[in-house]
């Protein structure tokens, strides 16, 4: 599971607030005041306003900020991680549809993607990727098998021993099931402790946002994601 970084929600207002601010400076200025635009301060003001535009564009249109709030990740993603997420690399969903263009490549089984919750789309989740349409899945005992293979999956963690049977949960016995088109298979490196596609089901493409691309903080954390 994922959130917004409570710092990521505050630069955005003071984005937004000095966007704002900029627009109500150039009004007063420019009409009020009646500066001419080669006046310094109104320079400064043009400035401010296309440097705040560009980095709004960058921020909704190729990366964004998330903090790791919950341990389902572990060991890769740890709690209080701050990463940036590439939203391009999976393409750009256009809006009110399900399409995407400047697509650089599908998702593959091992990528970390950051995806809108299937069963509360207003919440962010991130999990890997460890099946894609077309494969079969299936888990036994807690071990992964992707078409019938045992996955070496060396970033997965268990902190249970208990095995827990298909009628309980589940958790370690699951499948198997085919993923059908435009879906995948998400699952937490922290396997006993991930509420993940053995719970929830498929997850759309529709949904995915982006990869996670980059740990930023804490500095003794700064690491790209693989």
């Amino acid at each position: 599971m994922i959130e917004w970084i409570k710092t990521a929600e505050a630069a955005e207002l003071i984005f937004y607030g000095l966007l704002v601010g900029l627009t109500l400076a150039e009004v007063i200025l420019r009409y009020l005041v009646k500066l001419p635009k080669t006046n310094i301060y109104m320079e400064y003001v043009d400035s401010g306003f296309i440097a705040i535009i560009l980095a709004l564009i960058i921020r909704t249109i190729f990366l964004q900020a998330f903090k790791i709030p919950s341990g389902s990740m572990e060991n890769t993603l740890l709690i209080g991680d701050h990463l940036l997420v590439n939203k391009l690399v999976y393409g750009l969903q256009v809006p009110f549809t399900d399409k995407r263009i400047i697509k650089i490549r599908d998702p593959r089984q091992g990528d970390i993607l950051v995806f809108k919750y299937p069963e509360n789309p207003r919440r962010d989740f991130i999990k890997r990727c460890v099946g894609v349409p077309g494969d079969v899945i299936e888990v036994k005992n807690k071990i992964l098998y992707v078409n019938n293979e045992p996955q070496n999956d060396g970033y997965a963690g268990f902190r249970d021993m208990r095995v827990l049977p298909p009628e309980i949960s589940p958790r370690d016995n699951y499948g198997p099931v085919t993923i059908p088109a435009e879906h995948f298979f998400m699952m937490g490196d922290n396997r006993d402790f991930s509420a993940d596609s053995r719970f929830w089901g498929f997850l759309p493409r529709k949904l995915i946002k982006g990869k996670a691309w980059v740990i930023y903080w804490p500095v003794t954390r700064w690491r790209s994601i693989k």
